[in-house]
């Protein structure tokens, strides 16, 4: 499986979510994924919304249009950005090379 794929618009990725992290940050290809390290602690959902806040950012897209498909409760997640209007550099390093 790979870490980024396209679909037709839209994006769909697969990350590993570290949460408490000292920063917010694309860190490094995670095996078949993208690890991504986020400052919230995974309580009552804060670590999903914080996930989906700097996913929006990251792609200059709206909160809604990240959508977590699989992975609710779980550090493994799959997402989907519905048409991003930017690409971090690793998500476009993926691409390149799929």
């Amino acid at each position: 499986m790979i870490a980024v794929t396209r679909c037709g618009a839209d994006i769909r990725l697969k990350l590993y979510i570290q949460p408490k992290a000292s920063r917010d940050a694309w860190v490094e290809l995670y095996g078949d994924e993208i690890k991504v390290a986020i400052t919230a602690p995974p309580v009552d959902g804060k670590a999903n919304a914080h996930l989906q806040k700097f996913l929006a950012k990251s792609f200059a897209v709206a909160k809604s249009q990240v959508v977590i498909e699989k992975g609710e409760t779980g550090r493994h997640k799959t997402i989907l950005i519905m048409a991003p209007n930017q690409l971090p550099e690793l998500v476009k390093n993926q691409l390149t090379t799929a």
